[in-house]
């Protein structure tokens, strides 16, 4: 039996086309009438879109409907599958806590009820019978104001049982407008001893080396082997790693088919850097981790020895997997996740 370790994946892209599809029809119903028909639901959720920013307008439909009534409705289907399919046994759930909150409310209630959001998630990622350790990143948003960015990011820190670090995410492009409010925000998460992450490197819109020394992981970062590979002994040298999600590149049409990542591999695994292969939006490519794996092989993208190279360096990258422990200890002691649990 093989263990995953999940180190990308978003709550809002999280939620499977059946489980979003039947909630609305039995919660929502200005939405079931708007997608009466599952099929045509799925077709659409699930299609290939033209850039990086009409993919990111999916996440604000589930947004809209992960309330804090809803969020432990979602997050128990999704440990579930998580478990049960795709064999996880450590999984990182980012999201902005801001944007699961009323947005009737000024901004300071929004960022007064963000704390309670936090603690809804963590009690629900917390399945005795599907044990999974679970920790949430917390985003940063590139359109979000710097007095929101800056609350969530003093948020991360409070939460430490349920956090383990911060993002930052919302659209690359908007990044070079605001370079100094994220400098000073990653400088801020080190001070507060945060781990950190971000999206930077994923189009050719988002790159910004300025950003690369602030951060432990690199979220995609496959512009750097790509384009920019005179980075990589940098990346090396700071010991990065690169959380690069197939699936996602194609729907965003960044890739036009899955062997352009070959030379992401090939080039990092040469220059001596980390990659974890993750789903990003599991629910919205209808692909679960197993079958990212599966499907670089398939597509002679990585051998098996790449594969467990991988997985190795999933859990190694880990912000909050007990360091040292191989995930097979997981199969002993009957999955002991309280004391797995504890940072």
């Amino acid at each position: 039996m093989s263990l995953y370790a999940e180190l990308h994946r978003h709550l809002g892209g999280s939620v499977v086309p059946r489980v979003l599809w039947r909630y609305f029809q039995r919660n929502r119903p200005d939405l079931s009438d708007q997608f009466a028909d599952y099929g045509a639901f799925e077709a659409f959720y699930t299609r290939p879109r033209h850039s990086l920013a009409e993919y990111l307008e999916l996440h604000t439909l589930v947004e809209s409907v992960q309330t804090r009534e809803a969020l432990p409705y979602f997050i128990y289907r999704l440990m579930r599958g998580a478990y049960i399919f795709e064999n996880l046994a450590y999984l990182e759930l980012r999201y902005t806590p801001y944007l699961r909150t009323p947005d009737h409310l000024s901004q300071a209630q929004r960022i007064d009820a963000m704390a309670e959001i936090v603690e809804i998630v963590g009690r629900a990622s917390q399945q005795p019978e599907y044990p999974i350790v679970t920790r949430q990143l917390l985003c940063l948003h590139s359109q979000l104001p710097q007095a929101v960015n800056q609350a969530i990011l003093d948020l991360a820190a409070q939460y430490p049982q349920y956090v383990c670090g911060i993002d930052v995410a919302g659209g690359d492009r908007q990044y070079g407008d605001r370079l100094e409010d994220f400098l000073q925000l990653y400088q801020r998460a080190q001070a507060l001893g945060l781990n950190t992450t971000g999206h930077l490197y994923e189009t050719r819109d988002g790159c910004y080396p300025q950003l690369l020394p602030y951060l432990q992981r690199i979220g995609h970062g496959i512009q750097i082997p790509l384009h920019h590979p005179e980075l990589l002994p940098q990346v090396a040298a700071r010991g990065q790693c690169l959380e690069v999600c197939p699936t996602t590149y194609l729907k965003t049409g960044t890739l036009q088919e899955i062997h352009q990542l070959k030379a992401v591999f090939d080039r990092c695994f040469e220059a001596g850097v980390d990659i974890a292969i993750c789903t990003d939006n599991a629910g919205l490519h209808n692909v679960r981790l197993p079958f990212e794996y599966e499907n670089l092989l398939t597509h002679d993208v990585i051998d098996f020895a790449g594969l467990q190279r991988c997985q190795e360096a999933a859990f190694r990258h880990a912000f909050a997997w007990p360091h040292g422990q191989p995930p097979s200890a997981l199969l002993t002691g009957l999955l002991q996740v309280p004391a797995l649990a504890r940072p």
